[in-house]
């Protein structure tokens, strides 16, 4: 391991990114997620990479899928607006499988909202920001070691099935800092950008697929003919008017991810082995509500925690396993209700669920998030 430092979560994402072989930066400084931009264009300059501050954050999402399709790892950050600005951009890269991460460290809105404050009101646009029908992944670390961790990972989902990796931060972690200990460079895995398996000559096509179902498709520059639009298109990427070839790109898209899940979904369980309640939480809410599940088993209720680090697609599996083993659930959010209802689905009424929504600019204590345990488990005895 490398010498344990004093970190900041939006620092340590800049410090994974790179390690993850992010050659790239396009954005436009934006609270709470500024310091991940002055860290990438500090750093950049000394790997090779380029750092671009454009002039919105249309532009910079633009000159990310660009620098991507031209072969570099890219990666931008934003929050709140400049989230919503990004959609049309990532809709495109869902459609014409671009590989991108884009950071969001969370404020609180609607439209500027506050700026500085915490909020996690962004797991439904995360999701379901652009319009039409496509998959998107969403990851959230809880520590700044996992801002590191989860930047890596977020590159390789990315280039692992050519598509935008979201990783979705919130103010907390990502002005929290840690002491980090970082792994050595040789123990990080790193996927690397995919290649044509097949020449010019031998009949390539940018948009063919194999059994993962995810395309090589070549880099501007690398010596082939390709064409990339954000229309729906064949194999040969031009457009194609044809219903069949609709049906078959939506599904192949949704499919890509489905079929993977097992891989993709990744979930934490602590202290749920005897647990007669739970927690279902993610990001710095997760922080907050490990404390709370501690401070209840001290009091003799039984409860434990089951933190997402995969928002979207969301684990199905898990929270409905999670419904069928315990009384109830509590989902503190720092929202107005917005992942609770994805649990309660889940839960299929296997137990009750009960949401604990915060949306006054202030994160949620330890013992808001106790009392509603404990008020769940008065309530079942």
């Amino acid at each position: 391991m490398r010498k344990a430092t004093l970190m900041q979560g939006n620092e340590a994402v800049a410090l994974g990114a790179i390690e993850a072989g992010v050659r790239f930066f396009g954005g436009y400084p934006i609270t709470p997620s500024t310091e991940i931009a002055e860290k990438m264009a500090e750093l950049l300059p000394k790997v090779g990479g380029k750092f671009v501050q454009m002039e919105d954050e249309i532009a910079s999402m633009g000159a990310v899928l660009g620098a991507s399709l031209a072969g570099s790892k890219a990666l931008t950050a934003t929050s709140g607006p400049g989230f919503s600005l990004k959609q049309e951009l990532i809709g495109y890269a869902a459609e014409a499988e671009i590989p991108a991460v884009i950071v969001d460290v969370q404020r609180v809105g609607p439209s500027t909202g506050q700026p500085t404050s915490p909020s996690q009101g962004d797991v439904m646009q995360a999701r379901w920001g652009t319009h039409g029908d496509h998959p998107m992944i969403v990851i959230s670390p809880w520590t700044v070691r996992e801002c590191f961790d989860m930047a890596v990972e977020a590159v390789n989902l990315a280039e692992r099935f050519r598509q935008p990796v979201i990783l979705l931060m919130d103010e907390i972690v990502g002005h929290l800092r840690e002491r980090v200990e970082l792994p050595e460079a040789e123990d990080i895995h790193i996927y690397p950008r995919r290649k044509p398996k097949k020449t010019r000559e031998e009949g390539y096509q940018p948009y063919a697929v194999g059994d993962d179902l995810v395309p090589d498709v070549a880099d501007f520059g690398a010596g082939y003919r390709i064409h990339v639009t954000g229309l729906i298109h064949d194999e040969t990427g031009f457009p194609s008017g044809s219903p069949a070839v609709t049906k078959k790109v939506i599904h192949r898209l949704h499919q890509k991810i489905m079929i993977a899940r097992d891989e993709v979904i990744k979930t934490e369980a602590l202290l749920l082995e005897d647990a007669q309640y739970a927690v279902v939480a993610f990001g710095g809410t997760a922080r907050t509500a490990y404390q709370a599940v501690l401070n209840a088993r001290k009091k003799g209720v039984k409860v434990g925690m089951l933190r997402l680090r995969t928002i979207w697609p969301f684990a199905q599996e898990a929270v409905a396993a999670l419904a069928e083993k315990v009384r109830g659930i509590v989902v503190p959010e720092l929202n107005y209700g917005q992942l609770a209802g994805e649990v309660q689905r889940a839960a299929g009424g296997a137990c009750p669920v009960r949401l604990l929504a915060k949306y006054n600019a202030e994160i949620f204590t330890p013992g808001e998030i106790e009392e509603a345990v404990m008020a769940m488990a008065g309530g079942n005895e």
